[in-house]
């Protein structure tokens, strides 16, 4: 069963950005020269909003988003002023992405709670949208939920009026349950980059359309943001370098448990047993090595220079609204650019992935 309307044919290309802040102006400046529609900041190292900042302030027309930001590692009155100014200073174009972590890294690392994810994002979502309706409309903040409670906002600390729309939200999913929940509430799925087309069509869209039959909404209403893998060259000792960098990744990916999933849909959870036993004894060399062709396939698009921008163009038909394409560093500027040049200009094609 499929909702009215879906991805149209003109995916738009993302790129990310470094945390660094002096690496931050050149770089988005040439990114909007060149075209692309978004760039997105992460949390690893670094925070994400600081760049942003920069961001906002060196572009003039090309997106801004967290990709992603820890959402319980801040109550949602920090993000909702995070998000109101990046917002106002960027004229709107700013996207929220935000990502739960995982269980060790909450307690551990940030000191925060953790409980039912993706119940409390949904929360999380909600307690945004009402401390923004109320900065916006001059609606009474009285928002009370099971995890999060905002019951007062004095004048004196509501940010000035904007007429910017609020931030759209994004939510990194990977399991059904967090992808029904953007359906329902969020303005976007920031899908992981250790995911294929068949888990995308079979589990990832399926659980999104159920969110948004449960709020009435349509397909094209939510986008769906996708990192893709690329195993490309001029020839096959370029194609082979790339082959062995995204082996060693997927492996490290693969060795996760919350990543098991998406390995039993293909009937590769023993390569994930296996997987995770290496990396407990750091056997990385060998891990690589059990990434074999099919895998690589999986969630790698592989194809040489001349045929890429098709093979990612049919990766990415009707399900993938917005792609961040990781080309291999060898790979020059002009290749690179001149493939997405071609991605652009193709016409869609029917996936058989």
């Amino acid at each position: 069963m499929t909702t009215t309307g879906g991805p149209g044919p003109a995916v738009k290309i993302d790129r990310g950005i470094p945390s660094q802040l002096r690496s931050v102006p050149d770089t988005v400046r040439e990114l909007e020269l060149q075209g692309y529609d978004g760039c997105w900041a992460g949390e690893i190292n670094h925070d994400p909003f600081l760049p942003l900042t920069l961001a906002a302030e060196h572009t003039s027309r090309i997106q801004i988003g967290t990709s992603i930001a820890v959402a319980f590692a801040r109550s949602p009155m920090t993000v909702a002023h995070l998000g109101w100014d990046l917002q106002a200073y960027s004229r709107g174009r700013f996207i929220l992405g935000l990502g739960t972590q995982i269980k060790p890294h909450i307690e551990k690392r940030f000191s925060m709670p953790w409980s039912h994810p993706a119940r409390r994002m949904r929360e999380y979502i909600q307690a945004l949208q009402s401390i923004w309706s109320c900065w916006r409309d001059g609606t009474r903040l009285r928002f009370e939920g099971e995890f999060y409670t905002h019951t007062i906002m004095t004048p004196m600390f509501a940010p000035e009026p904007s007429p910017q729309p609020s931030p759209k939200v994004f939510v990194a999913a990977v399991g059904e349950l967090m992808a029904e929940m953007c359906g329902e509430v969020a303005d976007g799925l920031l899908a992981h980059a250790f995911t294929t087309r068949r888990y995308l069509d079979e589990v990832t869209t399926p659980a999104l359309q159920r969110g948004m039959r449960r709020s009435g909404r349509d397909r094209r209403e939510l986008e769906v943001s996708c990192p893709v893998f690329l195993v490309t060259g001029a020839d096959e000792s370029e194609m082979a370098a790339a082959s062995a960098v995204i082996r060693k990744q997927l492996a490290f990916y693969g060795s996760t448990p919350a990543y098991r999933p998406v390995l039993e849909l293909h009937g590769w959870g023993d390569l994930h047993a296996e997987l995770h036993r290496l990396s407990l004894a750091g056997e990385w060399d060998a891990m690589a090595a059990l990434v074999d062709d099919d895998v690589l396939a999986a969630f790698a698009v592989v194809a040489p220079i001349p045929e890429l921008a098709t093979a990612l163009r049919r990766r990415c038909e009707g399900v993938i609204d917005r792609v961040l394409p990781s080309f291999p560093a060898a790979i020059s500027p002009i290749t690179v650019n001149a493939v997405l040049q071609e991605f652009r200009e193709c016409p869609p094609v029917r996936s058989v992935l």
